[in-house]
């Protein structure tokens, strides 16, 4: 066993700021409301129903995780965010028609208070969106400006002693990395010139990161994984997590492929698609944006297979995603998937998987745990990327000369040791030679 990290105390409000308060965001703060009231269960979230295992398996110490690490209170969190369009929470929640009527009823007075600032917001980076809330500045570091005073004023009105910001907006076109993103220097020199290469995301993750505010990107956006934004969060200490929540077709992923590779299966195929129908698949519906998504995808089996090792059964891996925007679905989204699959001397065989999933319910939990981890992470000292996020996110964010872990119980495992060294308790390793011995 280790000393504990010392950990700040979680007294005080918690501001939690949304970019995009869309479906996913006023799911989760309508979600959050209705726990408060004891009208609901936070189902899905890690931090309010999972435990932790302490010690050896003959102690039976296992409590829950939010009474053994010090994280906010659910009645402490105060929302706000940005959005292109006026509505209030209520309003933005029934349009996106993910919760029922009466259910939003109950929170009605709470979702109506939390009303979106204008928002920074380009269409040449989501084209298929367009709305009148947004912010006008004479350039791209006018902007970073306005986010800046927001962010100010809205801890200084709600009185928050912290804040944490999540980008739940929608997926921009894909982009690589140029030279603007290289330094502090070259990104706020191209803020000043209103370099193309610096989308919408990138003025929020800046914005938040200088002031030190932890920062979650829920989309596959380019955002925050630049060198000039870890160069930012290191001088700051702010922590970062991202990126693109892993609600549906890839969470089965990172839940099937783990044990075909454990059983060495092999797998000729995996043919993915997609039926969504609510705002994000309209977004998904213009091949840049989709170009985006289809990259943060499709990388999780290449990483979890390993075909460089195990060429014999993953390296001619067909491996192909497709999403389709069909209105009447809504957000219920379907996930389809077939996988071919090679057993004992060469035998085929297949696996069907039919995922109607509720994408905004899957995601929602992942918000909440996000800004409460990040700000544990934060009181504890620790800043810049934090691996042990994987855990949520399909194209998680780790250090340049590592490779991605995807494999979802490996993930959960890196987050419970995290959070045992934290509190210095005793990492698990699962030998267990210590009973037979």
């Amino acid at each position: 066993m280790t000393a504990p990290l010392h950990i700040a105390p979680a007294h005080g409000k918690l501001g939690v700021l949304l970019v995009g308060l869309g479906a996913v965001s006023t799911t989760t703060i309508a979600g959050v409301y209705a726990i408060r009231k004891g009208l609901a269960q936070p189902i899905g979230s890690l931090t309010q129903m999972g435990t932790i295992r302490l010690g050896k398996r003959t102690e039976s110490r296992t409590p829950r995780i939010k009474d053994f690490v010090p994280l906010a209170s659910l009645d402490d969190i105060v929302f706000g965010g940005w959005d292109i369009f006026e509505a209030d929470c209520y309003s933005a929640a029934r349009t996106a028609g993910v919760l029922e009527p009466a259910q939003l009823e109950q929170v009605r007075g709470e979702l109506e208070a939390v009303r979106p600032m204008p928002a920074v917001f380009d269409q040449r980076y989501v084209k298929r969106l367009a709305g009148p809330n947004v912010k006008k500045g004479k350039n791209k570091r006018d902007l970073a400006e306005q986010l800046v005073a927001d962010i100010r004023g809205f801890k200084e009105k709600h009185g928050c002693d912290r804040l944490v910001m999540v980008w739940c907006g929608s997926t921009e076109v894909y982009m690589k990395q140029t030279a603007v993103h290289a330094t502090v220097a070259s990104f706020e020199k191209g803020l000043d010139e209103s370099d193309d290469s610096i989308p919408s995301s990138m003025i929020y993750a800046y914005a938040a990161l200088r002031e030190g505010i932890p920062f979650a990107n829920a989309a596959p956006n380019l955002t925050a994984d630049i060198p000039a934004m870890l160069e930012l969060a290191a001088r700051t200490k702010a922590p970062l997590a991202g990126n693109d929540m892993k609600t549906g077709q890839t969470l089965i992923k990172t839940i099937i492929a783990p044990g075909l590779k454990a059983r060495l299966l092999g797998v000729k195929g995996w043919y993915s698609t997609n039926i969504l129908g609510n705002r994000d698949g309209e977004v998904l519906d213009d091949p840049e944006s989709f170009k985006t998504k289809e990259e943060s995808k499709k990388s999780a089996l290449d990483y979890i297979f390993q075909p460089q090792l195990y060429p014999e059964l993953y390296k001619d891996l067909c491996h192909v995603v497709r999403i389709n925007y069909y209105p009447p679905r809504g957000d219920n989204k379907e996930g389809w998937d077939n996988i071919d699959l090679i057993g004992w001397l060469g035998y085929p065989m297949q696996l069907k998987i039919n995922f109607l999933c509720r994408d905004s319910i899957l995601a929602a939990p992942i918000v909440l745990d996000s800004a409460l981890f990040l700000d544990l992470a934060k009181r504890s000292g620790m800043s810049g990327i934090q691996e042990w996020l994987s855990f949520y996110y399909k194209a998680p964010m780790h250090a340049p000369e590592l490779y991605p872990e995807h494999d979802l119980f490996i993930q959960l495992m890196k987050l419970k040791n995290t959070l045992r060294y934290m509190q210095g308790e005793e990492l698990i390793t699962h030998l267990g030679r210590e009973y037979y011995d």
